[in-house]
């Protein structure tokens, strides 16, 4: 047990290292790929946000990077990992990365500074909240909760956060007073704080929870799923509009026909994604007005979208 214990504890450290626990030091671009630049090949490079710490959401990406520069003509595509939420979120400010893959909340600030949708990241269904709680814990229903600490792995997080905190609000618990909020900087540290006891329930969503029982199957033994939230929509994929009309194309086809290749089930089950969806800008209009609820009747998201 003490084996064990201490075990997660290094498994803490180097979640909060590599999930973004350290805000005051500065931003790095990490970059990532196996091949040298081809010359006379632009590279672009793809902005994933922080399902997982920078070197597991290598692990799980590159595949897909691979795929991509096998059959792209005129590019290469590079993966681009950001130390947390806020991080990637500067980055689509900045309208730096060509392309992105965020979260549908930051979807919104990206079309702001440049980016039009071209897909979308997995299945509809499979984007919800869920709470993961300890096995021997006591709590039964979420208004148990009043009082205790949920992990989440950022404010801006829409499954991870967002959804959560209006299903505890659905249930009767004031987000804002009833409850302490501890952001941890990823989904994996989210769960980790519950499974070390510093948090009641974590705020996670199924692709970060199916990876967690993946690589530490003893831990996620002692855990379960006690509640989940009605499911809204998945991922994006965007490009920054600068980038060549035949490029943005191409990346878009590969994408959705992806499922069909041979790699295709090992590459997207890589990711934790079923596929990937045909979507458009306006397809996450409905997160606008999600979002609008949202801060009227729970808290403000502090993600400034103008």
């Amino acid at each position: 047990m003490q084996f064990l214990r201490a075990r997660l504890m290094l498994l803490m450290a180097c979640a909060c290292l590599l999930g973004g626990c350290s805000p005051g030091q500065p931003e790095r671009a990490l970059e990532y790929t196996d091949q040298p630049q081809t010359s006379g090949t632009t590279v672009y490079r793809m902005a994933i946000h922080p399902l997982y710490n920078p070197h597991k959401l290598i692990q799980a990406y590159q595949p897909l990077m691979d795929y991509l520069n096998a059959h792209l003509n005129g590019a290469r595509m590079e993966i681009e990992a950001s130390r947390d939420y806020a991080a990637f979120e500067d980055k689509v400010r900045e309208s730096g990365p060509a392309f992105l893959l965020p979260n549908p909340v930051q979807t919104l600030l990206a079309q702001k500074t440049g980016y039009r949708v071209i897909a979308m990241a997995g299945n509809p269904q499979d984007f919800k909240g869920i709470f993961i709680v300890r096995k021997d814990s006591l709590l039964k229903q979420p208004e148990s909760l009043k009082g205790k600490v949920v992990s989440y792995p950022s404010p801006t997080a829409l499954a991870g956060a967002i959804m959560p905190q209006y299903f505890l609000y659905t249930h009767g618990l004031d987000v804002q007073h009833d409850i302490t909020n501890r952001y941890v900087g990823s989904h994996e540290s989210s769960i980790l704080n519950t499974y070390m006891g510093h948090s009641a329930a974590a705020a996670t969503w199924p692709p970060p929870w199916r990876m967690f029982q993946k690589d530490y199957p003893a831990e996620a033994a002692q855990l379960q799923v006690l509640w989940e939230t009605p499911p809204l929509i998945n991922n994006s994929v965007m490009v920054r509009q600068d980038v060549p009309p035949a490029i943005q194309r191409q990346v878009q086809l590969l994408l959705l026909g992806l499922k069909n290749t041979a790699d295709g089930p090992h590459i997207l089950g890589m990711m934790e994604t079923e596929a990937f969806f045909p979507a458009d800008d306006k397809s996450y209009d409905v997160v606008q007005r999600y979002l609008a609820h949202f801060e009227k009747t729970v808290r403000p998201v502090q993600l400034k979208l103008n």
